[in-house]
């Protein structure tokens, strides 16, 4: 699911292409009429709101994996370098409003249509909205449509296709989570890439160095990738990770972040003769985020323990959105995607 669509904001002209956008996703992702009104109003809103209060920002929609299996879901995520908002909780109640001569029901609106809706803002540093919509109608009963998983990807000089994408599979206790880069740019990258991913919902029972092998002989037919592979055994509270080529992971636990290095080589074409498991506890602390060599080399894993408990998707876009900026444009087709423990993350993630 590599097609990308990120749109700029900081004019009226974008809220359109920010509706249009989230149709085309629609019916790429099957969405019935309903399901598909529901993306162009949480999109709509979103890019309404950048521009009110963030002086102008950026959407990104993707195509992920849903909570049903075999079935995409549109995701739209807003990120903004705003002034940030002061009470979050308020933020989300219909009828609040900051600004005159507005009904101050956007973000309400979108927490009660899409499947999941998520919200991260800090004061001075910016915002950042998720939302998830699936096929199915929302479950007005349901707890709390968290998914342990999140990620974001965005194309070089925002071309329609991504030769980054990510993908997670779940097989009884066991939930694992890929991102892979095809070589170079557009559409054979993508081609690539998809593939790994389509393998993965066909393999997720695999442990990772098998599940690199058989990806191996898969890409074969496609001009390789970078390929890395994070499970989790839910049973034995581990974490094993493997990797080829140049995909960055960082592990938090209790005692900080830590680096997981990937094995040189090429999936599908260079593939190495041995590829070095690494294990690690998997405790209620754990957060593992992986992402392409779009990311800047230098990018620093965010401290904010608020964010740390947020959404995976959160933890995704927001790191997405702090390491590049106007002055720093990405240099590559970018993805990041993260793990998380299951796991309630604060009152206004959740549909009550």
């Amino acid at each position: 699911m590599s097609r990308v669509w990120e749109i700029p904001v900081h004019d009226s002209t974008r809220v359109r292409d920010v509706r249009v956008a989230a149709r085309e996703a629609s019916a790429l992702a099957a969405l019935d009429r309903d399901r598909t009104a529901a993306a162009e109003l949480v999109g709509t809103e979103l890019a309404t709101n950048l521009l009110k209060h963030a002086g102008g920002g950026r959407m990104v929609l993707n195509l992920v994996d849903g909570p049903d299996a075999g079935a995409p879901s549109v995701q739209l995520c807003s990120l903004d370098h705003g002034p940030g908002m002061a009470d979050v909780g308020a933020a989300l109640r219909d009828g609040y409003s900051t600004v005159e001569a507005s009904l101050g029901a956007g973000l309400g609106s979108c927490r009660r249509t899409a499947n999941a809706f998520r919200l991260y803002s800090a004061a001075g540093r910016g915002t950042v909205a998720t939302a998830r919509i699936d096929r199915a109608p929302v479950r007005r009963t349901a707890a709390d449509d968290t998914m342990p998983v999140g990620g974001i990807t965005v194309a070089l000089g925002q071309a329609a296709d991504s030769g980054d994408a990510w993908g997670w599979a779940r097989s009884g206790s066991l939930l694992t989570l890929l991102l892979a880069d095809g070589l170079g740019h557009g559409g054979k990258a993508a081609h690539a890439s998809t593939a790994a991913v389509e393998e993965l919902h066909r393999a997720g029972h695999l442990p990772p160095v098998e599940l690199l092998r058989r990806l191996n002989e898969t890409l074969r037919r496609t001009r390789g990738a970078a390929v890395a592979v994070a499970q989790v055994d839910t049973d034995r509270l581990e974490l094993r990770f493997a990797g080829v080529g140049n995909i960055g992971a960082r592990l938090r636990t209790a005692d900080g972040w830590t680096s997981l290095v990937s094995h040189p080589g090429i999936v599908g074409a260079y593939f190495p003769a041995q590829v070095p498991l690494r294990r690690a506890p998997w405790g209620p602390d754990g957060l593992l985020v992986l992402h392409s060599d779009g990311l800047p080399s230098r990018w620093s894993p965010p401290d904010d323990r608020r964010l740390l408990t947020h959404d995976p998707t959160v933890v995704a876009a927001t790191v997405l959105r702090d390491a590049g900026s106007p002055a720093r444009p990405v240099r590559d087709d970018t993805s990041v995607a993260v793990l998380a423990p299951d796991r309630r993350t604060s009152a206004h993630d959740s549909r009550l």
